[in-house]
Order: C-alpha cells, then structure tokens, then sequence
C-alpha cells in the first residue's frame, strides 16, 4: 500500500504564493509520474501540473508561467509552488502518483485565494 500526504494549502490572498507538498510512503518501488490535480465546487477535476519520472513537466494553460512543479526522488515527495495566486485558483488540491500499474490520490489540500 502507498500513502500521500499532502500539506501547504490555505487562505492566501491575490497575488500571495504558497507551496504544496505531497510526500508519498509505503510500497514504492518506481514513481512514472506525479502530478497536482485540483478541483473547484461544481466544477470537473482538473490537471494542473505533471511530472514525469525523467523529469519533464507539463502545465494547464491557466496555471503556466506562475505555478512550477518538482520533485525529490529521495524523499519521495512533490511540490507545487503556486505564485501570482488568483481567486480562480480556489480549489481543492490533490495530489496524484503512478506506481507500476496503479494510480495512487491523496485526499486533497483547500487553497483559498481570497482578499
């Protein structure tokens, strides 16, 4: 069994940054991908950023230029610096790894831009 820990998230107002981290634990032989997704109420999960054992990273349009996604192989953790945060960017944030076969998803973190 693999277990994600996701912490970071908050109330930042507009403009504010914050950094999101999802260390995973357990069962972990080889991570393919990490990735944050996110969710807004009333709206459809979302991929925000993404990751790939190599290191190529990936960006929703919306997010590109002000969030940036990395890893620590060692610790086995993801983060997601999210700058120039807007209020469109309130949601839950969750976080996402592929192990072997099996997609793994933490329970999600708020982040609430909001002046």
């Amino acid at each position: 069994q693999v277990q994600l820990a996701e912490s970071g998230g908050g109330l930042v107002q507009p403009g504010g940054s914050l950094r999101l981290s999802c260390a995973a634990s357990g069962s972990i032989f080889s991570i393919n991908s990490r990735a944050w997704f996110r969710q807004a109420p009333g709206k459809q999960r979302e991929l925000v950023a993404g990751i790939t054992s190599g290191g190529k990273s990936t960006y929703a349009d919306s997010v590109k230029g002000r969030f940036i996604i990395s890893r620590d192989n060692a610790e086995n953790t993801v983060y997601l610096q999210m700058n120039s945060l807007k209020p469109e960017d309130t949601a839950v944030y969750i976080c996402y790894v592929a192990i072997g076969a099996r997609n793994y998803w933490g329970q999600g973190t708020q982040v609430t831009v909001s002046s």
